[in-house]
């Protein structure tokens, strides 16, 4: 069709990534929205910047949830808002390829079909690629002749271990730990070691700054909370090792989990793997010398992807520009249940 649109969109807990192949571009907004009651007030990023700020009868959520879609009509609506940002006349009939997470049932395919022909949105045509093959293919990995290659995406919610081998996923798991898991460390940290209540956004900038899993300097962040006892708001010192020590919690755990995970692989396709390296990205791989932690932890090394959070979304503009990675794009079609 002469005016059909394509997009390539990655709906994630955190934030949602959409690349329009019309304007060769990606965009990224939070994936929250406001609400009173059943009246919208605020999407994307203006929603987010209400997030611990709002008064009890507004609600700040994600319609998201360990990477699955928990509220349709909320998503459809940050979906819809995001792409009239990018396109103020949207054209029907327009391909939109998602990143999914795996194994997934046929209502959870049908989600993904009505965000994309609801009451906003309609007559277009859906595709979904794999949310691991999206990464892979980002990173370089060769899907055609792959004798064993694993990818790990450390996502805002969970983390998800992938075996690839002969262009198809043949193990995964998926933990629920992730990057506001370990928001909500550093501030039990901080309560525990302080008397004092800090909201996961003020969890989030100290695990960003001051987090180093590898190199610790000795660093302190002056921030501002309600004390424990009185109930008054206070300025404190936290100090780096507190933060870490929050950290390290959630990453242990992750790199436990991921050893065992190991273990189940077959030995012949673990050898490739560690001759390749593990593929590791996903937002919460921010944390610096979060890699070479994790190598000392488990005895592999890694290979770090600088795209962070937008990884599954560059993999499928690859997809929507190159004919021969579409044979991992799968149509999603309305089906009655």
């Amino acid at each position: 069709m002469l005016f059909e649109k394509t997009y390539g969109i990655d709906l994630g807990s955190s934030s949602v990534k959409v690349y329009s192949m019309i304007r060769n571009k990606s965009y990224i907004e939070k994936n929250m929205i406001a609400a009173k009651g059943r009246k919208i007030i605020a999407v994307g990023n203006e929603a987010y910047e209400m997030f611990e700020k709002a008064p009890s009868d507004i609600s700040v959520s994600s319609p998201m949830a360990f990477g699955m879609i928990a509220n349709l009509e909320l998503q459809e609506i940050v979906l819809y808002s995001m792409m009239r940002k990018i396109d103020k006349i949207l054209g029907i009939g327009s391909v939109m390829y998602f990143a999914v997470p795996l194994d997934m049932t046929a209502i959870e395919k049908r989600a993904y079909y009505q965000v994309a022909n609801g009451h906003w949105l309609r007559k277009n045509r859906v595709y979904m690629v794999e949310a691991p093959i999206a990464d892979a293919i980002a990173m370089g990995v060769d899907l055609e002749n792959n004798a064993g290659s694993m990818v790990v995406n450390i996502g805002a919610q969970s983390t998800n271990f992938s075996i690839i081998t002969g262009g198809r996923i043949i193990i995964s798991k998926k933990i629920p730990i992730g990057g506001r898991q370990m928001n909500e460390a550093v501030c039990s940290e901080v309560r525990k070691r302080y008397n004092l209540q800090i909201g996961t956004r003020t969890g989030k900038r100290l695990k960003l700054v001051m987090g180093r899993l590898a190199d610790q300097h000795k660093q302190a962040r002056k921030v501002v909370g309600i004390d424990s006892v009185s109930g008054l708001p206070r300025e404190e010192i936290i100090s780096a090792y507190v933060v870490n020590a929050g950290i390290m919690n959630c990453v242990n755990e992750i790199g436990a989990q991921m050893k065992v995970f190991l273990e189940r692989i077959p030995p012949q396709i673990s050898y490739h793997i560690a001759k390749e390296g593990i593929y590791l990205t996903g937002g919460s791989t921010r944390i610096p010398h979060i890699d070479t932690y994790l190598a000392g932890y488990t005895g592999y090394s890694f290979n770090l992807s600088e795209l962070y959070e937008t990884s599954a979304v560059k993999g499928l503009e690859a997809v929507i520009h190159n004919k021969d990675l579409r044979k991992w794009a799968q149509p999603i079609k309305q089906r009655k249940l």
